[in-house]
């Protein structure tokens, strides 16, 4: 064994040149043989990512998959969080109609004649209109949160403008509105997605302000998350509609607690189009 090391040495040095002249130079300056073993057999985390071209095609992009925090930085006029700071506050709510939720939480609204932005999934608005025309109808703005609540930035490009597309046609359908808001559901979506929504004149608005209700909070949990982060500019994120089993109970009952301590502090409420300087509709 130990008349033929060094013929091993030469030959892992030998090979370690060929697939890795760094990696094989470094071990033998070491004298190290193992090293170079080790070194050619860790492992190798990709950073690419899967990005369709504009027909659909699956390609590899060299680049490391950006954050959202990334995303927004590069796309500061059509990825948004919040408004202007300015005391101006926009209450969200997605995941709507919902016969359960969003009745309720349009009857708080209208008491305190106040506007807020409502996300439609699409296949609910096929199921409810009549929910769909009430938020038209009583002046709150709309935007698409997708079809059938999809998890949007782990869709190939064609399938995200379905999504997208499906669902302004059912909601200008029944109440006239192309929406040019999306919210992804979670939150989520990838650049080539941002690339499509800003050529095609849409906007996508997260928030800045998170309820938390989704998880079926009481009223103040609910009312602590909101009025503990709020400030100039903010964006809300509660829900007036979930999946089976979801109670937003305590997300309705601290609404008003919300509405109230808010215009004591002198915030004016506003849609997402009247904050952000956007038409509503195409």
């Amino acid at each position: 064994m130990m008349k033929s090391y060094p013929i091993v040495c030469c030959l892992l040095f030998l090979f370690g040149m060929v697939i890795s002249p760094g990696v094989a130079m470094s071990a033998a300056n070491h004298g190290d043989v193992l090293a170079v073993l080790d070194q050619l057999h860790s492992p190798v985390v990709s950073d690419t990512f899967e990005q369709g071209n504009d027909s659909g095609g699956a390609q590899q992009d060299a680049k490391k998959t950006p954050t959202l925090s990334q995303l927004m930085t590069q796309y500061p006029d059509t990825f948004r969080t919040r408004g202007p700071r300015v005391k101006r506050i926009a209450l969200t709510f997605d995941d709507v109609p919902d016969p359960r939720f969003t009745g309720k939480v349009l009857d708080v609204l209208q008491q305190y004649d106040v506007k807020a932005t409502f996300f439609v999934v699409g296949n609910r608005a096929k199921k409810h209109p009549d929910l769909l025309k009430r938020i038209h109808e009583e002046g709150h703005a709309i935007g698409n949160h997708s079809y059938n609540h999809a998890q949007l930035n782990k869709l190939r490009l064609p399938d995200f403008i379905k999504q997208i597309e499906r669902t302004n046609a059912v909601i200008e359908s029944i109440v006239g509105v192309t929406p040019t808001l999306i919210r992804p559901p979670y939150g989520d979506i990838n650049e080539q997605q941002l690339r499509w929504a800003r050529k095609n004149g849409y906007k996508v608005v997260n928030w800045n302000v998170d309820s938390l209700d989704w998880k079926g909070l009481n009223k103040d949990e609910v009312k602590h998350n909101i009025l503990s982060a709020i400030g100039p500019g903010s964006i809300v994120l509660q829900h007036a509609g979930g999946g089976a089993g979801s109670d937003l109970t305590g997300s309705i009952e601290a609404l008003p607690e919300i509405i109230t301590e808010l215009m004591r502090q002198g915030y004016d409420f506003v849609t997402l189009p009247d904050m952000l300087g956007v038409p509503e509709s195409k």
